[in-house]
């Protein structure tokens, strides 16, 4: 497939591998923000071609996983409800609650739909004006565009049957909670190439050098993150502390400027809940008070709904690069992707799934 199969040219990989170990020469801990990132990383078993004194670690770049549980319980207590046509992506319909997930609500005859876009849900709510449509807006910067555009869309069209509830986490923010946690063992970023694609690569000049950690904008595929290790190690061992681009097919230092202003028409800066890790300042959207009608959690009372993770799911440390998924007692024994205890085992991007998906035959307890 063009685009794809000469971004995995394994002799390539083999000649980044080589550079990378000759680069080396002490230990250094790189973390790569995005769980597309993870997923390549361990498919493709790029970690297995790293000198041992590089480690990589996975962070908190999965928005399906860092919905808190107290959002979660939110949506099934508005799915429910018998007037509501509640659309979602597919990977947001295992994620466990406290009690239940939004397939269960299914089940009952909840009426629960997976749609490809909140376009979509917008033109449900056009065609069905008999019920209340809401749409779960979930994600990174990267889909906030898209989330916005259907608000806007709504509002324009004087749809008033139509609303969303909005999940939206900032990347920037969590960088920089997890820099000034004791805990951190962070040497670098390798940051997600698609969240950058929206919003550039300006917001995380103030981060490396506050910090003094290189941060790399880096892609999906194996010879992009094979590229952005070796550009983040360079950095390393250069004692330098910069933001670099190795997806500059793409990605551009001021970003996508239609797409950043419709964001900041529809919606503003907000604390946000993360799953597992807590609130962090300044990390999430939330709709901006002209928007306000479009507020499912508002409109349906439920903005007090919530309830507590479960007690055995390690995800939190995970997210935070402080473990990785084998060493969680529950994985692959009590959380299975049948039965999840937490986000990051069902999570198409979860760092969980993926260790489940293409190692648990040799790493799981």
């Amino acid at each position: 497939m063009k685009f794809v199969e000469e971004f995995r040219d394994g002799r390539k990989a083999q000649a980044l591998a080589a550079a990378i170990h000759r680069k080396v020469t002490r230990p250094w801990t790189l973390m790569e923000v995005c769980g597309g990132q993870t997923h390549a990383i361990v498919r493709f078993g790029l970690d297995e071609l790293l000198p041992k004194e590089l480690t990589l670690v996975h962070g908190p770049g999965c928005p399906v996983c860092v919905t808190p549980v107290a959002i979660i319980d939110q949506a099934l207590a508005i799915a429910a409800r018998p007037e509501v046509t509640f659309c979602s992506f597919g990977d947001m319909l295992r994620v466990p609650g406290s009690a239940e997930d939004l397939f269960s609500v299914k089940s009952r005859g909840g009426d629960v739909r997976i749609v490809y876009s909140p376009l979509d849900a917008v033109a449900l709510a056009r065609e069905l004006p008999e019920r209340q449509v809401v749409f779960f807006a979930v994600g990174f910067e990267t889909t906030a565009p898209g989330n916005a555009l259907a608000v806007a869309q709504a509002a324009d069209e004087g749809l008033t049957n139509f609303s969303i509830l909005v999940s939206h986490v900032r990347v920037p923010p969590a960088i920089e909670a997890l820099m000034s946690s004791p805990q951190c063992k962070v040497d670098a970023f390798l940051a997600a190439g698609h969240v950058c694609s929206v919003m550039g690569t300006e917001e995380y000049l103030p981060l490396a050098a506050r910090f003094q950690v290189p941060i790399v904008v880096t892609a999906f595929e194996p010879l992009d993150l094979l590229q952005g290790i070796l550009m983040a190690v360079t950095q390393l061992e250069e004692g330098r502390a910069e933001v670099e681009n190795q997806y500059a097919r793409l990605v551009k230092a001021g970003g996508n400027r239609p797409a950043l202003d419709l964001i900041a028409r529809v919606f503003q800066v907000v604390d946000r809940t993360w799953r597992g890790i807590g609130p962090i300042p300044a990390s999430g959207f939330g709709l901006r008070p002209a928007f306000a009608a479009f507020d499912a959690a508002h409109r349906f009372g439920v903005e007090d709904v919530g309830g507590a993770e479960s007690p055995d799911c390690q995800s939190g440390l995970i997210l935070q690069g402080l473990i990785k998924p084998p060493e969680c007692p529950a994985f692959g024994t009590t959380c299975t992707p049948e039965r999840p205890l937490g986000a990051t085992m069902v999570s198409s991007e979860g760092a969980c799934a993926a260790y489940y998906r293409y190692r648990r035959f040799n790493q799981t307890r």
